[in-house]
């Protein structure tokens, strides 16, 4: 081999770099353990809620390694956790962002799929047009879209031109307005507007992406992952790590509208609301009887007369009860920009009151467009205070958000947390007027944030506040701050932003799986290795080596591109494991067959590395085509399978064509001698003479039989499809002790809770999996709450007594009783799933297609392939179908299912290629050979490999199928049953088709000439 000088300083910085980018990941993992026990430290398992409060500390704990700073001379640095060998330095952000990154499934957290609402951009377009085609389109694209694969846009068009009629998009009503003349013209047709629209709203989607994106970043969470999925108005966030649900709900369907309003003082409001309560006092009084109300009147109205003196501190309150006489349940009179405190309970009631328009019309003139707005709840207050400030006919602030250029958690003059601001030119002009006039009135400016009166200060500072500084203080938490300043600086979504699939597992569920694929990942490893040395002798320990270092680098390359881990992903390594070993089988066994011939030890190993190249390129290039089709189609931990694959296929490659060669030259040019074989395995395979072209058509009938069970399994029982395909909302729940799949199907099927759930045991008895399509078409946050509060309703005789819904929420106790894992995806979205799933299955079969036809120049090996993988593919359908109802473990059909499919197809191909690529080299070789003759030697010459790279494979599944992570079952399930039908077919279908229409005519002669002609080229 050439060049080693430089494959071996290439191997050990590849090595180094791997090991430097893995330090981060350990580090990362002690500083968060040490987090972990600090917060255990601080609440003891007597404190109520302890569990809650142990989360939080320890978010509080890594955050405050991220944003403390240490004075060093006069500056202030970042607290450094990670000295490397006294070289670099690190601080908590750099090691985490460094770090290997988990996926949802591992470390917990939250994923979904947001829908930007192209139907609002549209309405915001047409300045909210009340044209009723228009309207009439908006609502008919809605209902085209049920069944549609097309964007809302295009739904829209073919509703409008459907019903247009006479009436243009270019309308004055419509586009053709104030906002869009700079792009719509009256006299524009219908494409040349909709070609306005598309960029529009393409503008629009990108602008909700970076907001968004901006958003998440600030969130602080290692490893979030946003990207736009095509031209749908869909964004994929997933956020490992995150635990409050309703914290990251918040921040990503938040409008963040911010506005900066005058205010009315409590002396000029306070009276309206005292006229208002006596209004509807009078009101109350009028419905009584006449006698009544002439008997009571003067003792009614003295203790009217009372209640506002108590209110106003004219009197002190001696009585208990006032409800009949105080019907707004006015607590106080406010100060300043406050006009009142009141219940918070009675916010909607005050302000329905407040802003009946019978009320409305006893306000002065000047007043008539007053705006009544809450102020931020102190949570720890039951009293709610109530804001006025001054409106105007449009109803627009003179100062938005929309100036904002900067925004940065700070704190306010008595250390609470606050967030400052900077605005730009126009706006700093703007707030400057204000801010003076403010002071010279002795005013107040109301921080509007989502309707919200953050902050309402007065202006002490003559001439106005200059720059464009702003502060927002109040009443809220340092997370919350840190969430406000992300938000503004980020700005405003240019429309809603509906979920319409989430995922949330709790990091309870991702330790276990982290524990249970490590298990799977050790014993699987720990039996390649033994396996190799077995088998091959002294080589199988140069093989090992390899291995080991091909691990090494998957991690380390997955680390330095930032690929997140997830636990299909876990799989697809452990798989890799299974397959990587494949490559050097290959060499090794080519070179057992050199040394057979009688060739020199030195020669055998040149001839075996080079003889197998071919076949190995061939067999790992088909693997990684199906992987990358996987990768282009699936998302959040499918793509992770998929990019651990790809990895692998690459790294292998390396490592067992170029390492291995290196450690086994090393030995010979020392003078060591390798057998490549045992004493137990020398002679084994080695005079097999099986003929398979003979046993080809009971291969036929056993196969049809199959495939026939298969088809009508499919058509008559069909399979379990998961919410991914049909839509719903599934959650994973962990009892104390084993219960009754069909007691809680019972209860959860009374209509009033569900009506229709299904339920399954998944792993023990005590963890049921609960699927139900209750409210399937809402994918309102209000809707996620309501079917999840049912469920914990009806659940409750199944739990701890006592136990709290936030607890069932988060998992109680160290067995962490509750709901682990939830996940939601719409109707809409489950068909564009299947429908992607079916050309993903569908694509990987055509480009292998055409990728052995360019391989080979014949239709004949790419039909045999094809056919095979068919074969193979409706076997494992089939066996699905027959065996769901009764398996021990779910057999759902979701995504992780065509993950599996397309590996089946991938690995399928592996073995059907390294046959077909020996029948390529022995018709070029034995020409004088009968064409069956040269495929059962084919077929012979490569069974030693066949079946030790299938056992091998198969044992690693089994290792990670009867010690992994139960979610995982059914994925690796279809996986063995391909493994086993695949190195079948591969043998059985493929190469006997291959035969079978080649053989027909001088089909067979044509076969061996064009191949001696390729070689010759």
């Amino acid at each position: 081999m050439q060049n080693k000088g430089i494959i071996k300083l290439f191997a050990l910085l590849f090595g180094l770099v791997s090991i430097y980018q893995l330090s981060f990941t350990f580090k990362a993992n002690q500083i968060e353990d040490e987090a972990q026990m600090a917060a255990v430290a601080q609440y003891d398992e007597s404190v109520e809620n302890y569990q809650d409060l142990r989360a939080q500390a320890e978010i509080d704990y890594l955050d405050s390694l991220k944003t403390s700073k240490i004075q060093v001379g006069d500056d202030y640095e970042s607290i450094e956790v990670y000295n490397m060998l006294g070289v670099s330095k690190y601080t908590y952000s750099e090691v985490e962002n460094n770090a290997m990154k988990l996926g949802l499934d591992l470390k917990g957290g939250i994923n979904a799929i947001i829908q930007i609402s192209v139907k609002d951009i549209l309405k915001g377009l047409s300045n909210n047009s009340k044209d009723p085609v228009f309207n009439k389109a908006l609502a008919d694209a809605e209902e085209l879209q049920k069944d549609a694969q097309e964007s809302y846009l295009e739904s829209f068009f073919r509703a409008w031109d459907a019903i247009k009629g006479e009436t243009k998009l270019a309308s004055p009503d419509i586009f053709a307005n104030r906002d869009l003349s700079d792009d719509i013209t009256f006299d524009m047709s219908d494409d040349e507007v909709k070609s306005v629209l598309e960029r529009k709203i393409d503008e629009s989607i990108v602008s909700a992406f970076e907001v968004l994106r901006n958003r998440i970043d600030g969130f602080g969470v290692s490893s979030p992952n946003i990207q736009r999925l095509g031209n749908s108005g869909r964004i994929l966030i997933e956020l490992p790590g995150a635990r409050d649900k309703k914290r990251v709900v918040d921040i990503i369907t938040k409008t963040a509208q911010l506005q900066f309003w005058e205010t009315y003082k409590a002396e000029e409001m306070f009276p309206y609301v005292l006229q208002v309560n006596q209004a509807m006092v009078e009101a109350a009084q009028a419905d009584d009887s006449q006698e009544a109300t002439n008997e009571t009147a003067e003792v009614e109205q003295d203790s009217v007369t009372n209640t506002i003196d108590e209110l106003t501190g004219q009197i002190e309150s001696d009585s208990t009860d006032v409800a009949d006489v105080n019907p707004l349940g006015i607590q106080g009179p406010g100060n300043g920009p406050i006009i009142a405190r009141f219940l918070a309970r009675d916010k909607e009631k005050v302000l329905e009151a407040l802003n009946a328009p019978q009320n409305r019309a006893q306000l002065p003139a000047e007043m008539r467009y007053a705006k009544f707005v809450w102020g931020i709840q102190d949570k720890d207050s039951e009293f709610s205070e109530l804001y006025a400030i001054k409106g105007n006919r449009d109803g627009e602030p003179e100062l938005s958000g929309a100036v904002i250029t900067d925004a940065r958690q700070d704190y306010d003059q008595i250390s609470r947390p606050a967030v400052s601001m900077q605005m730009n030119a126009k706006g700093a002009k703007i707030w400057e007027e204000m801010t003076k006039k403010a002071n010279e009135e002795d005013g107040n400016i109301a921080i509007v944030l989502d309707n919200i009166v953050y902050y309402a200060p007065g202006v002490s500072q003559a001439g106005g506040i200059s720059g464009g500084n702003s502060q927002i203080s109040g009443a809220f938490t340092l997370t919350e701050a840190v969430d406000l300043a992300n938000v503004l600086r980020a700005g405003k979504l240019p429309a809603s932003a509906e979920i319409i699939q989430a995922d949330e597992v709790g990091p309870s569920l991702g330790q276990e799986a982290i524990d249970s694929g490590m298990k799977s990942f050790l014993i699987a490893l720990a039996f390649v290795l033994i396996w190799m040395v077995f088998y091959y002798g002294k080589a199988g320990i140069f093989a090992d080596v390899a291995l080991l270092l091909n691990i090494l680098l998957i991690f380390g390359v997955l680390a330095s591109l930032g690929a997140v881990l997830t636990l299909p992903g876990i799989a697809g390594i452990v798989l890799t494991i299974g397959i990587s070993v494949d490559a050097n089988v290959l060499i090794f066994e080519r070179i057992r067959e050199e040394l057979a011939k009688g060739k020199s030890q030195k020669e055998s190993i040149k001839d075996g590395f080079s003889n197998a190249l071919s076949s190995i390129l061939d067999a790992n290039i088909t693997t990684g085509l199906t992987a990358l089709i996987l990768f282009v189609f699936g998302t959040g931990p499918i793509k992770g399978f998929a990019t651990t694959l790809i990895i692998g296929i690459l790294t292998s490659l390396f490592t067992a064509i170029f390492i291995t060669r290196l450690l086994i030259d090393w030995w010979v040019n020392r003078g060591g001698k390798l057998d490549f074989s045992t004493a137990m395995t020398k002679n084994l395979f080695k005079n097999v003479n099986i003929n398979f072209l003979k046993k080809r058509k009971i291969a036929y009938v056993i196969s049809g039989v199959l495939i026939l069970a298969s088809l009508g399994s499919l058509f008559t029982t069909g399979l379990d499809q998961g919410i991914d395909f049909v839509g719903g909302r599934t959650y994973q729940v962990r009892f104390e002790q084993p219960v009754s799949t069909e007691e809680i199907t019972n209860v959860l099927n009374d209509p009033a809770v569900f009506s229709s759930a299904e339920v399954k045991t998944i792993g023990a008895a005590n963890q049921l999996k609960i699927s139900t399509k209750y409210k399937v078409e809402d994918n309102s946050v209000e809707a996620d709450q309501e079917v999840e509060s049912k469920l914990f309703e009806a659940l409750k005789p199944y739990l701890p007594n006592g136990m709290s819904y936030a607890e069932f929420q988060n998992g109680s106790g160290d067995a962490k009783i509750g709901k682990m894992l939830s996940s939601k995806v719409s109707p809409t979205i489950a068909d564009d799933i299947k429908k992607s799933s079916f050309w993903a299955v569908l694509g990987s079969l055509v480009v292998v297609f055409l990728y052995i036809l360019f391989r080979f120049k014949r239709w004949q090996f790419s039909l045999g392939a094809v056919a095979a993988v068919f074969h193979d593919v409706l076997i494992v359908l089939g066996i699905f179908s027959l065996t769901w109802k009764f398996m021990p473990f779910s057999m759902e059909i979701d995504q992780a299912f065509i993950a599996a499919i397309l590996t089946v197809i991938g690995y399928s191909l592996n073995d059907t290629v390294v046959v077909f690529d020996r029948i390529r080299e022995f018709l070029n070789e034995h020409t004088s050979w009968e064409f069956g003759k040269t495929i059962n030697a084919s077929l012979n010459s490569t069974l030693s490999r066949t079946l030790n790279t299938s056992v091998t494979t198969l044992v690693v599944l089994l290792a990670m199928f009867m010690f992994g992570a139960d979610s995982l079952r059914g994925l690796l399930f279809a996986l063995i049953v391909g493994v086993v039908v695949g190195t079948y077919s591969s043998m059985f279908i493929a190469t006997p088709l291959m035969y079978d229409t080649a053989k027909k005519g001088d089909a067979a002669e044509s076969l061996k000439k064009k191949v001696k002609e390729d070689d010759e080229e």
